[in-house]
């Protein structure tokens, strides 16, 4: 089958285009003509309509905003009483990216073609993961999609908001530090060796540190190739022995355990599980489909395989809190919660109170790392710029004190 760009008009005279894959041309005015709509003009895609030059990848980027703002419009157009199919078109004609444009009007067909709206979805695995295809899934089944896709989109914005949290907590020292790396290479190959220079004329010894100063520079000067091949050596090693299996499995554990961001991680391991094992219940989603799901999108290894031991504890019968004690990952409270909830029966409504909890919590481990950490980078600055700054003027120093006696 072959690809066709189309135009055509409706019965008030609104006019309408876009793709659709048919045998001929003739199968796509039929098929127009099905739906109200009078061809105007067909053409195989990229021969007179629509014609772009793509370059590969560097087509835009599907954003989470653009996925959130679909998702608030589509549930309103339904609960409104709007057909699915009229939906898709209206939300992909308006639609600025062009690559979502192009994924919705795929959807569209697709769903014309008989498929239902949550396979359609399956096949843009990039911009509507498991999670939201299962929760589409059980709304069509259940004939709730408005209240699940207002659930969809109140779960993506908050855990893009989660996500800011702690991409910022991360941002700031990393900047610091880059940036006084920076500043100490500046000093080390361009400042000091004037300053070398200067006190080769000196004819005394040089005060210890200055001369450790001296050394450090004349090294970082000769290996900086090396120095620079080794950083980028070590951090290409670290990224392909995170892709191997055990090499993750033991990163993700000796994250969880690090002195203070072992903390945040662990906090936001614990709102993302509630939140999304919550937001799946609470929608109609079994409880072991929807605990694979959560497990393949845990983001930890070591949390990821206590999701599935949870699973298996209930697949043969057993609690969810049990297991989730046993694991270690998640704290005594958390576990002592959602056993309550599973005696009262309310075990969505009491992980999604969790979910809460625990993004205030992220919230003020996130000011508290960065308000302790603001004092030690200073110092860190402070330490290493001006320990450098003090060494090189020593001589000087000590020279005018031998002159002034």
């Amino acid at each position: 089958m072959a690809k066709f760009a189309w135009e055509g008009k409706t019965r008030t005279g609104k006019v309408q285009k876009g793709t659709m894959e048919a045998n001929d041309e003739n199968a796509v005015m039929a098929h127009l003509r099905n739906q109200g709509i009078m061809p105007t003009n067909v053409k195989a895609a990229g021969k007179g309509l629509d014609m772009e030059i793509k370059i590969p990848g560097m087509e835009p980027k599907v954003q989470t905003k653009d996925l959130v703002v679909f998702t608030r419009q589509f549930s309103t157009m339904i609960d409104a009483g709007l057909p699915l199919v009229q939906c898709l078109d209206i939300l992909s004609r308006q639609q600025e990216n062009k690559t979502f444009k192009k994924i919705l009007t795929e959807v569209k067909e697709a769903v014309e073609s008989g498929s239902t709206f949550a396979d359609a979805l399956a096949k843009h695995p990039k911009v509507f993961d498991e999670l939201f295809v299962n929760l589409v899934a059980a709304g069509e089944v259940g004939g709730i999609l408005d209240t699940i896709l207002n659930r969809l989109a109140a779960y993506i914005e908050k855990a893009q908001k989660l996500k800011k949290q702690v991409k910022s907590a991360m941002t700031y020292p990393t900047t610091i530090i880059g940036i006084a790396f920076v500043v100490i290479a500046v000093i080390l190959i361009f400042v000091i060796p004037a300053f070398e220079t200067m006190f080769a004329d000196f004819g005394k010894a040089l005060p210890m540190p200055t001369q450790v100063v001296i050394n450090i520079s004349n090294f970082v000067q000769d290996y900086v190739l090396v120095i620079i091949g080794a950083i980028a050596f070590v951090i290409i090693a670290f990224k392909q022995i995170y892709r191997t299996k055990k090499g993750r499995e033991v990163i993700d554990a000796v994250s969880l355990k690090l002195p203070v961001f072992g903390i945040l991680i662990r906090k936001v391991a614990v709102a993302k599980f509630t939140r999304t094992l919550g937001t799946m219940i609470s929608s109609g989603v079994p409880i072991l489909d929807g605990l694979e799901i959560v497990a393949k999108t845990a983001g930890n290894k070591t949390v990821e395989y206590a999701i599935y031991k949870v699973k298996q504890s209930i697949s043969e019968g057993k609690t969810i809190a049990e297991p989730l004690e046993k694991s270690g990952v998640f704290p005594p409270m958390v576990c002592q919660m959602i056993a309550v909830g599973e005696q009262a029966g309310s075990i969505d409504t009491m992980l999604n109170k969790i979910a809460d909890f625990y993004d205030d919590e992220v919230d003020d481990a996130v000011s508290n790392l960065t308000a302790m950490m603001e004092p030690l980078l200073m110092l860190f600055l402070g330490t290493t710029v001006g320990g450098l700054v003090i060494a090189m003027y020593l001589p000087i120093f000590e020279l005018a004190g031998a002159a002034g006696g």
